[in-house]
């Protein structure tokens, strides 16, 4: 069961219906035209369109199957008193003394141009169950990082 907030759910039920709708009828009339165009064991066409067919279905399928699985979070539910899923949490590197704020998702939803990492990250991990004025260390690629939970909210 993969548990996310509405609007990744939204987004992820619109891309599949992108993959499916406008991208796989695209590739699939590709996949027309060069296999109009002759000899199929020579036709670099038609099996780059074949490779790509291939491709667009895992995309799907594998969309598909994280929409099934998939749970919407309630965010009245959620407490904002420890750092949990949904939990937008500003923070401060005590070493450095630099401030960040990022939202902890579900994997699918990740996205760091947004300041969104996933749940699984060695960061969110160290903060799961955490409250505000706790000081976790967290081993990233950089080495060990300390850091102040300033605030947590939804």
């Amino acid at each position: 069961m993969e548990y996310m907030s509405q609007e990744g759910y939204d987004k992820l039920v619109a891309e599949l219906h992108h993959l499916e709708y406008v991208e796989y009828p695209r590739v699939k009339e590709a996949l027309i035209e060069a296999r109009d165009k002759g000899d199929l064991s020579e036709n670099y066409e038609y099996h780059a369109a074949r490779r790509e067919q291939a491709r667009l279905l895992g995309r799907i399928r594998f969309k598909q199957r994280v929409l099934e699985f998939a749970r919407v979070l309630d965010t009245k539910r959620l407490d904002t008193g420890v750092v949990g899923l949904l939990s937008r949490v500003e923070m401060t590197n005590v070493e450095r003394n630099t401030s960040m704020t990022y939202t902890i998702v579900s994997p699918h939803e990740a996205n760091l141009q947004e300041k969104k990492i996933s749940i699984k990250s060695p960061i969110a991990q160290a903060l799961l169950g955490r409250k505000v004025g706790d000081v976790v260390e967290v081993r990233v690629p950089a080495g060990t990082q300390r850091f102040r939970i300033d605030s947590i909210q939804l």
